[in-house]
């Protein structure tokens, strides 16, 4: 059993580091969180409950590290990170892979301009793609916060973007 748990731990390290680089900002700092919340982790594994979402309970697990380093440091924010790089394909058009590029930059820059709960949620609801319950436990409030900072989330990202102006939302 704890071997099992081992191998799915290791295979959500990339969900993992993703998901600590857009809390943390830096490869660097987010490997380290990663690091942390495994070792809290594999201490704790007697309280994971078989049958639940091991990424669910990782990613709170790994939220928390964060705001204790946080905590630990005096300040709650910090520089943001991108998201993984896009994945260069053989054979793609040169042109799209760029303008791809220059989309992905500036999602980036959009996402890491949120405030750092909506970023959170965006993170975890559309990239990561746990649902609005799931999300609202690994964040410990309520389902209807979730949904209220993706909603802000999504119209603030549509502006920056450029695909929504003032005078389209009330």
């Amino acid at each position: 059993m704890a071997s099992d748990f081992a191998h799915e731990l290791v295979a959500l390290l990339p969900r993992l580091r993703r998901f600590a680089r857009a809390l943390a900002g830096s490869a660097d700092r987010a490997d380290d969180l990663v690091q942390s919340a495994c070792e809290r982790a594999l201490r704790a594994r007697d309280t994971f409950q078989p049958g639940t979402r091991l990424d669910a309970w990782m990613f709170r697990i790994l939220r928390n590290v964060w705001i204790d380093a946080a905590r630990r440091s005096g300040a709650r924010g910090g520089e943001h990170a991108a998201l993984d790089e896009v994945a260069e394909q053989a054979g793609w058009d040169g042109r799209a892979v760029t303008e791809t590029r220059l989309l992905l930059a500036k999602a980036r820059e959009a996402i890491a301009a949120l405030p750092p709960e909506s970023r959170e949620v965006v993170v975890l609801v559309c990239v990561e793609e746990l649902s609005y319950r799931e999300a609202a436990q690994v964040l410990e409030v309520p389902v209807g916060t979730v949904m209220s900072r993706l909603s802000r989330a999504r119209v603030k990202l549509a502006r920056a973007l450029g695909q929504l102006q003032d005078e389209d939302v009330p």
